[in-house]
């Protein structure tokens, strides 16, 4: 927590409230009463009553207490949500609304990306373009196929970690293909092949290792259509990086339809491209994205010319004297080209294009390692798939599905925590893998994508079941005391011990009504602690049937102090290695020793993307069952009553499996020497959830539960 007399001393004489009943709510306090003047605390729930010795009083009261600041002492991700609640009361009375770190939750500073300005063509456009031509060209690479990779060279990129994967390094890979590529298209267009054949006649035998040593003296031989160095051959080459790239692409959607469509008219189409590929490798290419039908393809390769050069002059030799349109992205090599030729010609964006127009949305800093282009390839494939961003009058960004929510938004982040998880159970030799539920449904099955000689569990467990098991003396209870229920005493022991007010507490039975706010959690200690013996011996029981081996345990939450961990930890003999997202609280679990490493540490956390949304990612990693109470004598787990319908858990699936359909496309892709990681690049794409239009209502109506405090907070209130 920031010094709270500096960040608010401009309110020094200002009535003031703070809004929260936590214990940082009591820190707060500490550090500003006295020098401030607090009229009281204000809490979602509760209106009255006394905590931390100050009075508890209601939003009605602020105004005749004339309080003129509010200080929201809670996680950023729930200030989103009080600030959408009361943001409008503050603003109507002139009440300024700041959280603890100072951050205004009552300004106006949501940003939503649009294309005002762009002009750019719309299907009905091409349509009626299409319908004055006899025969429609299409350019093939980032027109009607893009890669899920940022920039071409990419592919040349991932040539060369695939030869090194296979223990081959060439010296400056790279800038010798592309170099190769450039002196030999002065004058043709060469062949994949030809260029690798340039690349090895230049390559000294040196230059080419295998297991990481130069070797000298390597068998280099030419034999006209081949050239060998180090047992490698041009033709070996051209079919890795046709692998690479081939690998890398996707059909973009609308514009395949519109070919299909055209082809269904009658009307013929040809693909016309730049490429260094054969006709054989563009047809493979072609059926690998779904594009049949077309009458023929026209590649520089085969005919040794390109679009700036005469291949479209091969083109009109072909179709004569009817009218002709070509679409491609390029607007050199393809629409001037084309009506240098005669032909008409319609411009359609490409994904990179489309993206540049939007400022790489804040990515263009963290395009420097090649796992971060292949992440905004990703992205941009997805987004800009369609290059008809512009059918909507109001031209936003938007997002229509909660599956691309999943894929979009999400999934870079839990990518990048997934490898980092991966990593540390290698680092760390554990071999026993605990995935909590509910959080760890979704990252267990992403965990074993990449496999391990760890015995991964999906672990059934909650905060609630862990601390009904695991509760031993007063201070167990003083523990779970401070985390405050949304509720009435009466409502705390039966969500969270699991005890109704009929129970004995030891000396007489309780009628209803007599739980009373002046009673506390301690009055009913020897209840729990006879309750807990019940739960223990159950949850036991269970934990008999998991296959455990020698050794620490990772132990997997989410966003959590430690709570479920510690309790755990009191049941099992092996030791808790914890391997969590973000740790909350950390300093006010020290005196806890628990072992825990989070991915996210506290000084990164603090005023990052993800410690405003993590309530977000929360929703979607859950599984499709609810939360679990407990175990029954059967060691079987009993679950809380369902919440949520059909459809929120419809919804929530469609975003996992983006999120899984991302993860796979990227450990793919990417080699895993490459692979690192980048959390502000991954916060970049968490916070478009608050720049693009949400058009998923199901996504829109969900709630975030949190049966532990007793809170649900409405997903509108969090983005």
């Amino acid at each position: 927590m920031a010094d709270l007399r500096e960040t608010f001393k401009q309110y020094k004489d200002c009535t003031t409230a703070l809004y929260g009943l936590g214990v940082e709510t009591e820190k707060a306090l500490r550090e500003l009463d006295g020098e401030f003047h607090i009229a009281g605390l204000l809490d979602s729930f509760r209106e009255e009553g006394i905590c931390y010795g100050k009075q508890i009083i209601s939003l009605t009261q602020c105004i005749r207490l004339q309080v003129k600041l509010i200080i929201v002492v809670a996680r950023p991700g729930s200030c989103r949500a009080i600030a959408k609640r009361i943001g409008k009361f503050c603003m109507e009375n002139q009440i300024a609304l700041i959280d603890v770190r100072g951050k205004n939750l009552g300004a106006q500073n949501r940003e939503v990306y649009d294309f005002a300005g762009v002009d750019g063509v719309t299907k009905a456009q091409i349509r009626a373009l299409i319908a004055d031509n006899d025969v429609v060209s299409f350019d093939l690479f980032d027109t009607l196929v893009m890669r899920r990779a940022l920039f071409d060279t990419d592919v040349i990129e991932l040539t060369d970690r695939r030869l090194k994967e296979k223990g081959i390094g060439i010296e400056d890979f790279c800038s010798k293909r592309q170099q190769a590529e450039k002196e030999l298209s002065k004058d043709t267009a060469p062949t994949l092949e030809e260029i690798y054949r340039f690349v090895l006649d230049k390559a000294a035998g040196a230059d080419i290792a295998a297991d990481g040593d130069k070797t000298e003296g390597a068998d280099t031989r030419a034999d006209g259509n081949k050239t060998a160095t180090a047992g490698l051959t041009a033709r070996e080459l051209a079919d890795l990086e046709w692998t690479v790239d081939c690998g890398l692409l996707v059909p973009r959607k609308e514009m395949c339809a519109l070919l299909s469509e055209i082809v269904s008219s009658g009307k013929k189409v040809y693909i016309v491209s730049d490429t260094y590929y054969s006709r054989r490798q563009l047809e493979k290419m072609l059926d690998k994205c779904g594009v049949r039908g077309y009458t023929d393809i026209l590649d520089s390769s085969e005919y040794k010319t390109g679009k700036r050069q005469n291949l479209f002059e091969v083109l009109k030799g072909i179709t004569g004297e009817q009218r002709c349109l070509h679409i491609g992205d390029d607007m050199e090599a393809d629409i001037e080209a084309a009506k240098r030729h005669g032909f008409d010609a319609c411009q359609v964006y490409s994904g990179l294009d489309l993206l540049e127009k939007t400022g790489y949305l804040g990515m263009w800093e963290h395009t420097e390692s090649l796992s971060s282009r292949i992440k905004i390839g990703l992205f941009t494939a997805g987004m800009f798939n369609s290059p008809f961003m512009f059918e909507r009058q109001d031209r936003k960004l938007c997002v229509r599905e909660s599956y691309d929510m999943g894929y979009l938004f999400m999934a870079p982040m839990i990518a990048d925590f997934v490898v980092w998880f991966h990593h540390k159970v290698q680092e760390e030799k554990l071999d026993n893998v605990w995935f909590g539920a509910r959080d760890g449904y979704l990252i267990k099955r992403l965990y074993d994508m990449l496999g391990g000689d760890a015995y991964s569990v999906y672990f059934l467990t909650s905060r609630m079941a862990a601390i009904r098991a695991g509760m031993e003396d007063e201070k167990d209870i003083e523990y779970v005391a401070e985390m405050k229920f949304s509720g009435t005493l009466q409502q705390q022991l039966k969500e969270r011990f699991g005890l109704s007010v009929e129970e004995k507490d030891g000396t007489e039975k309780l009628p209803a009504g007599t739980v009373t706010e002046e009673k506390s959690l301690m009055d009913y200690s020897r209840v729990i602690w006879e309750k807990s013996r019940e739960y223990k011996r159950n949850y036991r029981r269970y934990l008999q049937t998991l296959p455990l081996a020698e050794g620490d345990i990772a132990f997997f939450d989410f966003v959590a102090k430690g709570t479920s961990q510690m309790y755990i930890g009191r049941l099992v003999e092996n030791h808790l290695k914890g391997l969590y997202f973000l740790q909350l609280e950390k300093d006010n679990m020290q005196d806890k020793n628990l072992d825990i490493t989070a991915f996210y540490e506290s000084r990164e956390a603090a005023g990052s993307a993800i410690y405003e949304n993590y309530y977000i990612l929360e929703t979607v990693l859950t599984s499709k069952e609810p939360s679990i109470t407990g175990f029954d004598e059967d060691g079987k787990a009993v679950f809380a009553r369902e919440t949520r319908t059909e459809r929120d858990i419809g919804c929530i699936k469609r975003m996992q499996d983006g999120i899984t359909d991302y993860f796979r496309s990227y450990i793919q892709i990417c080699p895993a020497s490459e692979i690192t990681v980048d959390k502000r690049l991954d916060e970049v794409f968490l916070e478009l959830i608050h720049k693009f239009k949400i058009l998923d209502k199901d996504f829109i109506n969900l709630k975030v539960e949190d049966p532990f405090f007793n809170r649900m907070t409405d997903m509108t209130d969090l983005i």
